[in-house]
């Protein structure tokens, strides 16, 4: 079973936690995240090379994506971060989706929601459940009888520290 992984770091609480949510445009019927994870997990590896950052948790589903990522003490650019994320991502497809005509004239692609949702973690138990939201969204969208059965999350990297039962 393949996994979600671009480098996952043994480090956490080092810095600043942040929990985010980033969606496809078009979300349903939608599956580019899981059918080119191959391209996401090179444009994640390229970003966190230059601007380094730890993923605690990450969840990759067919329109959108869930991860917790911890950021030094003092960095708080998650913003430019995603923006590469995003731009790496899109730029190593082929053209192909519907643009509006705002996103013809700025350029721009028809890929990703322009925007995305943080939430700054606040304390232990606020960490602790926002990586379980993380693991336990395939399982709550129906997408696997069981969180294991899910190939790209870090939820398997948790199970084999010991962290998570397999069950």
């Amino acid at each position: 079973m393949e996994t979600f992984d671009a480098g996952l770091s043994t480090l956490s609480g080092a810095g600043r936690d942040v929990f985010f949510t980033v969606n496809l445009l078009e979300r349903f019927p939608n599956d580019l995240l899981i059918t080119r994870i191959d391209i996401l997990r090179n444009v994640v590896r390229d970003v966190r090379k230059k601007q380094p950052f730890v993923i605690d948790a990450w969840v990759v589903l067919p329109d959108y994506l869930h991860c917790v990522w911890t950021l030094s003490p003092g960095d708080d650019d998650f913003t430019n971060r995603w923006r590469l994320i995003k731009q790496g991502f899109s730029k190593a497809l082929p053209i192909t989706e519907h643009r509006s005509a705002v996103r013809k004239a700025r350029g721009e692609r028809g890929i990703w929601q322009r925007r995305f949702w943080e939430h700054v973690i606040r304390n232990d138990t606020d960490y602790a459940a926002h990586v379980d939201y993380c693991h336990i969204n395939p399982f709550k969208h129906g997408y696997v009888p069981r969180v294991a059965d899910w190939p790209y999350s870090t939820f398997h990297r948790y199970v084999d520290r010991g962290i998570y039962p397999l069950d």
